[in-house]
């Protein structure tokens, strides 16, 4: 059974859980027999005909075999903060107290086995307190704040994940975010990309749901228990995070030869950010999420492999359009307006449904706002409410008032190219591919 344990009217038990094991028994229950088989032993019925169908496609961790979870700061309220400068004070501060001053000020409680306040002043002294640490850090969607990055574990941060954060930093990288699970009751939506470090709950807010960052390129390091850090001739002696595996089984079907940087000709040649594009589009596609939907919840995505160069091409040039979207270096086309002057203070987010309308105050709200944008899902948030409630009792300054605006126009976007795309994957025979 799913769903609320109890719903109760006039205080009596009408529905629920609880309601339907009180009024059922073993003679009224309708059984359905299962067949629990590995890898995941579920206790309840698949459609196997799907489930081969999807399992034809390979696993992203088999596709980009580095990758590691987002950072775990221990305390967000001290680490990240919402500017450079404010960030860059609380560092200086942090330094200079004492211990027990420290953990009163910015209210850190009791130390943790990973997180103790000594370690944490003890790893900025020793990195020495520099703005080259500064660095924006994707906390949620849309949502880019400043840290502080050592990269050194059970200091500043709690796990800073080096090995994989690293790469987002020592050069020009994206990186796909997703995570191995999902909430039964949720439509499947956990996917997103950045060009920063990311933080542990990015796309998702719930401890079972944490977030895994894929990083497209990998660059030489100081640890070579971690992959072949030999250099390249490719921009800072990268090497794209593919599988050989995966590039030559890929590489036969579509007839194309690889390049390990950069983008194909689109003739005879194909590259590692052609490969993420066509995934971003592909994981986009709302007919793959609904068709596999039940895989989806239970471990990453897999990636459906097609031998038709045109339906390749055609997706990843959407899915280009959404990794810029998403990465906000395109904006979309402005729909949305802010029309009454005031405090610009977020004090209570709502939504008016029949005039489309966002309200942060008693007298502000943003225009036009449909409610496929209001109600747009990535991983676990909401974005457009999220994003306000993250801000409540802050004024949003004009900068603030524009990326709200700009959010609002590539959710519409989003929407529109989702769409597309399965209008793209339909038109060369839908699911699955050939």
């Amino acid at each position: 059974l799913w769903g609320m344990r109890e719903v109760y009217e006039n205080k009596q038990l009408v529905g629920g859980k609880y309601h339907w094991l009180a009024e059922n028994d073993l003679k009224s229950t309708n059984w359905e027999k299962v067949e629990p088989n590995t890898p995941f032993y579920l206790f309840k019925p698949q459609n196997v005909d799907l489930r081969f169908e999807y399992e034809n496609g390979i696993k992203i961790t088999e596709i980009m075999p580095i990758n590691s979870v987002g950072i775990v700061t221990a305390r967000d309220s001290l680490t990240i903060q919402w500017s450079e400068e404010e960030i860059w004070n609380i560092v200086n501060d942090f330094v200079n107290l004492h211990s027990e001053e420290v953990r009163l000020k910015y209210n850190l409680g009791k130390d943790s086995r990973d997180w103790k306040v000594n370690l944490a002043q003890k790893d900025i002294k020793q990195t020495k307190v520099a703005k080259a640490n500064l660095v924006n850090i994707l906390y949620r969607p849309f949502d880019i704040r400043y840290t502080c990055y050592t990269g050194k574990s059970r200091g500043f941060h709690c796990m800073p994940r080096s090995e994989v954060m690293n790469q987002m930093i020592f050069g020009e990288n994206i990186g796909l975010i997703t995570s191995r699970q999902q909430s039964q009751q949720q439509e499947w939506s956990l996917l997103g990309v950045t060009n920063l470090l990311m933080e542990s709950c990015a796309i998702s807010n719930k401890t079972r749901e944490i977030n895994y960052l894929f990083p497209l390129y990998l660059y030489p390091t100081d640890n070579p228990t971690l992959f072949d850090s030999t250099p390249t001739n490719a921009p800072g002696g990268r090497k794209p995070n593919l599988s050989p595996e995966f590039i030559t089984e890929f590489s036969e079907k579509l007839g194309l030869e690889f390049i390990p940087d950069g983008k194909g000709n689109q003739k005879q040649t194909f590259g590692p950010e052609d490969i993420f594009n066509y995934i971003y589009a592909v994981f986009h596609s709302p007919n793959y999420r609904q068709r596999y939907a039940e895989f989806l919840k239970i471990d990453f995505p897999r990636v459906p492999l097609t031998s038709n160069t045109s339906l390749f091409w055609e997706l990843v040039e959407i899915g280009e359009k959404l990794v810029q979207l998403h990465l906000m270096k395109t904006t979309g086309q402005e729909i949305s307006t802010y029309p009454v002057d005031g405090s610009n203070i977020v004090e209570q987010v709502k939504y008016n449904d029949n005039k489309q309308q966002i309200w942060i105050n008693s007298e502000q709200y943003f225009a036009n706002v449909p409610p496929q944008i209001w109600n747009f899902y990535i991983g676990g948030y909401q974005v457009c409410q999220k994003w306000l409630k993250d801000r409540k009792g802050r004024e949003l300054n004009y900068d603030d008032l524009i990326h709200y605006q700009n959010i609002i126009s590539i959710l519409a976007a989003t929407i529109e190219s989702m769409t597309d795309i399965d209008k793209i994957i339909d038109k060369y025979g839908g699911f699955p591919f050939k």
